[in-house]
């Protein structure tokens, strides 16, 4: 079967938590994105909690894993990279959004590294707006959030 081109790319560097990848499987199988997981992961693809979280979507979502993050940019050579972080002061809102973008997550607790947050291929590094004095939000609701603003900016193609 054919699949389209996605409106965009979502990559989980080093996810750790099964339930978290197991709804970001979810929303590309609802959207239409393209879901990458960059090695190492927190767990087995065959966890539970994942195809929990995932339900029956799996086959509906287009997911690759790739063992490094420079393995999957090269996978996307023209496309721009958005890095998501509590530390940037661009907000996600601010960015008008193309097809075939990455929107790049980091890990729980840790989030993005400094190496990936200066990678060469970052576009630039954003944000979503929270409170003072919160951590972050959970990793696949910020993803969900990123994900639907770059949807609807292209005009939530394919719904």
């Amino acid at each position: 079967m054919h699949q389209p081109s996605p409106f965009a790319h979502i990559v989980y560097f080093e996810p750790r938590i099964p339930g978290n990848t197991g709804s970001a499987i979810r929303l590309a199988a609802v959207t239409g994105a393209r879901l990458h997981l960059v090695e190492p992961l927190g767990f087995d693809l065959s966890e539970t909690k994942l195809k929990r979280a995932g339900l029956d979507y799996h086959d509906l979502a287009v997911m690759d894993v790739h063992p490094s993050l420079d393995a999957v940019l090269d996978t996307l050579p023209d496309a721009r990279v958005f890095a998501f972080t509590t530390q940037a002061t661009t907000p996600y809102t601010s960015v008008t959004y193309a097809p075939g973008d990455v929107l790049l997550f980091g890990p729980e607790p840790t989030g993005l590294p400094d190496d990936v947050l200066t990678h060469p291929r970052v576009t630039d590094q954003l944000r979503i707006p929270m409170l003072a004095g919160r951590r972050s939000l959970n990793l696949t609701n910020a993803a969900s959030i990123a994900v639907y603003e770059a949807w609807r900016q292209t005009g939530f193609a394919g719904a």
